[in-house]
This record gives C-alpha cells, structure tokens and sequence, in this order.
C-alpha cells in the first residue's frame, strides 16, 4: 500500500495537529520507513479511509500516527492527520502482542 506514495501531504492544518504533541515532521516521515503495524481505523473513517500506524522514531520511541491516502495528479500521496508518542501502558501492550520487533 505505501509503496506506491509519491510524498506527503503536509499543510498548515495537519502540521499544527501533528506537532502539538511534540513529533516532528522528520520523525513522522522518518517512521514509516520502519513501520511495524497498519490497521484501518473504523471508528474514524466517516469521510474517507483512515488509518492508524505504530513505528517507531531512530531513536527507538514509539510512535502512534493516523493518515489518509490521498490521489491528486495520478500520484498518491501520506497525508497525516493526527502523531503522538505511545504511553508507556500502549508500548508493553504492543511488544507483548508482537514479541520480537
């Protein structure tokens, strides 16, 4: 799915959202190169197809990001909606489940 993405999609909206807990843009489009899990996210996906992320920064914190697809001009394109860093509870939870990553 994310093979195919020509860039992302920033703008004055989602960049003010994304940072006010403190990710940085270098992280967000840093950690989905090492993505370990995507799931859509049904709860939110009203309008158009959301989905959320966990991956993890280079300097090995977690992070949880949701974003959409978008098409323009025959590209596709990540357009993040929303990042945070996973509390302490999420991150056992998550290694738990997923031993070995």
């Amino acid at each position: 799915m994310l093979q195919a993405v020509a860039e992302f999609d920033w703008d004055a909206g989602n960049l003010e959202k994304c940072q006010k807990h403190g990710v940085s843009v270098a992280e967000i489009e840093g950690l989905f190169a090492r993505l370990h899990a995507i799931r859509l996210d049904m709860e939110h996906s009203l309008s158009e197809e959301r989905l959320r992320a966990i991956g993890k920064t280079g300097e090995g914190r977690y992070v949880f990001p949701v974003f959409t697809i978008r098409e323009r001009n025959n590209e596709r394109f990540i357009r993040p909606i929303s990042a945070r860093y996973m509390h302490g509870k999420e991150v056992a939870h998550y290694e738990e489940d997923n031993p070995g990553l």
